[in-house]
C-alpha cells in the first residue's frame, strides 16, 4: 500500500492517544506531535479529513456502564471529541495548516456544523476538516463516525491511529505470542468479532469499499511511514483486493 494510490483519506485517532505518558486530559506536547504527522502526510498532496474520540476526557459507555443514563453519556462523549478537535486544530494552525472543525452537534459558536458539500470545498481549498460529536446521536461510537464521514467524503481509505501496531489475534498486551495480521477480510472480521472497531463501522467500510488501516500513532513518524508502504499496520479490506 502507498500513498500514490490515495487522494484522499479519513485519518481516526483514539482520545487516549492524545493524553500522552498522562492518565487524563490532553497533553499539549503530545497534540503539537501528531499535528506534526497529520502536517507531513498533508504535505505530499493527501486531503485530509480527521475524527478524534474522545476517551481521553469522557467515554460514554464507560458512564453509563456506573450508572448513567446511556443517551446522556453519549451525548457529553461527544463534547469531548469537540474538545479534542479544537485541541488538534489549535496544534494544526500552530503549524500553519489552515483547518476547519465541523461538529455534528451544532454550536456555532466554536465551530461549523457537518455539511458535506462545506466540507468538500474546505478540502479543495487544501484545508484539514475535522469532524467532531460522532454521528450527533447517542448509541454511536466515533468509529462510526469516522466510517460514516469516510464514505460521505469518499474517502479511499480509513487509517485508524491507535496504541497497538494492527489488529492481533489475541491481545498482544497480555499475550506475547500474540500473532499481528498482516490483511484480513472485512467478513472475517465480523464473523471472528475481531474488535477493529465497533460492526457498524466495519460493515459500513465493507458496504462502501473503504480499506481500514490500523496502525501505532504512538511511534514518532509511523504515519508517513505506513502511507509509504514500509510501516508496520494491519489492512482490511473486501477479500480478493
Amino acid at each position: 500500500m502507498s500513498a500514490t494510490k490515495f487522494k484522499r483519506i479519513l485519518l481516526k485517532l483514539s482520545g487516549e492517544a492524545l493524553m500522552g505518558d498522562g492518565q487524563f486530559g490532553i497533553d499539549p506536547d503530545t497534540v503539537a506531535r501528531m499535528a506534526g504527522e497529520v502536517k507531513a502526510a498533508k504535505d505530499t498532496g493527501l486531503e485530509i479529513c480527521l475524527v478524534i474520540g474522545g476517551g481521553n476526557i469522557f467515554r460514554g459507555m464507560a458512564g453509563a456502564a456506573k450508572g448513567m443514563d446511556r443517551a446522556q453519556a453519549d451525548y457529553m462523549g461527544m463534547l469531548a471529541t469537540v474538545m479534542n478537535a479544537l485541541a488538534m486544530q489549535n496544534a494544526l494552525e500552530q503549524l500553519g495548516v489552515t483547518t476547519r472543525v465541523q461538529s455534528a452537534i451544532q454550536m456555532d459558536t466554536v465551530c461549523e456544523p457537518v455539511i458535506r458539500r462545506r466540507a468538500e470545498r474546505h478540502l479543495d481549498k487544501g484545508r484539514v476538516v475535522i469532524f467532531a460529536a460522532g454521528v450527533g446521536s447517542p448509541y454511536f461510537t466515533t468509529d462510526s463516525g469516522a466510517a460514516l464521514r469516510a464514505a460521505e467524503m469518499k474517502c479511499d481509505a480509513l487509517l485508524k491511529g491507535t496504541s497497538v501496531d494492527g489488529v492481533y489475534d489475541a491481545d498482544p498486551k497480555n499475550n506475547p505470542d500474540a500473532v499481528r495480521y498482516q490483511t484480513l477480510s472485512f467478513d472475517r472480521v465480523l464473523a471472528d468479532n475481531l474488535r477493529v472497531m465497533d460492526a457498524s463501522a466495519v460493515a459500513l467500510c465493507r458496504d462502501n469499499d473503504i480499506p481500514i488501516v490500523v496502525f501505532s500513532i504512538r511511534e514518532q513518524g509511523n504515519l508517513a511511514s505506513v502511507l509509504a508502504g514500509t510501516g508496520t499496520s494491519t489492512i482490511v479490506e473486501t477479500e480478493g483486493n
